[in-house]
C-alpha cells in the first residue's frame, strides 16, 4: 500500500526563523516520543489494533492485528468482500488461513499473494507507521540535522526531514509536529523527490492504547495528481 503526500500548495520556509532559534532535530524527537509514548510501551507492545480501512470504489476492509514484539510474532485477520484471510508471522516463519481452512491452492496464494515476503512487508509496513514517531529512532534512520519551521494551508509546524541508509530504505521521508506540544501531525514520502512522486498522509484524532498516543485517522493521497487514495481508521486497540 502507498502512503499519502502532504499538499504542498502554500507551503514556505519562513525566511526570519534562524536555526540557532529552533530546536534541534533531536529535541523535537525526542519531545515528540514523550507527547505520544510518554512511559516508552512501544518497544516492549503487545497488544491488538482493529483497523478499518475504506478504499475508493472498493468498499471497506477489515483488519485486526495482533503484535507481540517480545515474542517477535504477528497475526493480522482480514476480512474483505465475505473472504477472511488469516497471516501469522513466528519469528520470520509465515502460516496462511483461507476462510478458516489451510488447504490453499497454489492459485489462491497468489491471487492473495500469501507468502512470507509479503508478510514480512506488511508487518514492517503497520508496525513502522503505527510505531510513529518513535520508530524514527531505529538503526539506519538518517535525520537531517536542519529543522524547518512551515506554513501549510495557514498552520505552523516543524518539519523533520529523514532519509534512510541503503539497506533500509530509499524514500525521503518528511514529518510535520505541532510546535506547542510536538504532536506528530502529517508526514509524506518521495521516492524521487523531484519528479514530484510518492505520497502523503494527514492524521487527524487520537487514540489512546496502553497510555500511548497513536494517530487514529489517516487519510493518503498522491503528491502528483493529489489524488484521494483511501482513508484508515484506528477503530480501537488493547
Amino acid at each position: 500500500m502507498k502512503v499519502y503526500q502532504i499538499l504542498l500548495f502554500g507551503l514556505s520556509v519562513f525566511p526570519f526563523f534562524t536555526l540557532a532559534q529552533l530546536p534541534s532535530t533531536a529535541e523535537v524527537l525526542e519531545k515528540s516520543i514523550a507527547y505520544h509514548d510518554p512511559n516508552g510501551r512501544w518497544a516492549s507492545f503487545s497488544g491488538t489494533l482493529a483497523i478499518e480501512m475504506t478504499l475508493p470504489k472498493k468498499g471497506k476492509r477489515m483488519s485486526q492485528l495482533e503484535l507481540n514484539f517480545p515474542q517477535r510474532y504477528f497475526k493480522s485477520t482480514v476480512t474483505q468482500e465475505g473472504t477472511t484471510i488469516v497471516s501469522e508471522w513466528t519469528n520470520g516463519n509465515c502460516a496462511y488461513w483461507l476462510n478458516g481452512s489451510q488447504d490453499i491452492s497454489a492459485e489462491q496464494r497468489k491471487t492473495y499473494r500469501l507468502n512470507c515476503e509479503r508478510t514480512t512487508q506488511m508487518r514492517d509496513y503497520y508496525i513502522y507507521l503505527y510505531g510513529l514517531p518513535m520508530k524514527l529512532k531505529d538503526p539506519g534512520t538518517r535525520l537531517h540535522p536542519e529543522v524547518q519551521k512551515v506554513n501549510w494551508r495557514g498552520t505552523v509546524y516543524l518539519r523533520l526531514r529523514v532519509d534512510y541508509d541503503p539497506a533500509v530504505g530509499k524514500d525521503r521521508w518528511y514529518f510535520y509536529f505541532d510546535p506547542t506540544n510536538y504532536q506528530l501531525r502529517h508526514y509524506q514520502f518521495y521516492h524521487e523527490e523531484a519528479k514530484n512522486d510518492g505520497e502523503f498522509i494527514l492524521l487527524s484524532e487520537e487514540i489512546e492504547i496502553q497510555g500511548m498516543k497513536i494517530p487514529k485517522i489517516r487519510a493518503w493521497y498522491t503528491h502528483k495528481e493529489e489524488l484521494y487514495l483511501g482513508t484508515d481508521v484506528l477503530v480501537k486497540g488493547s
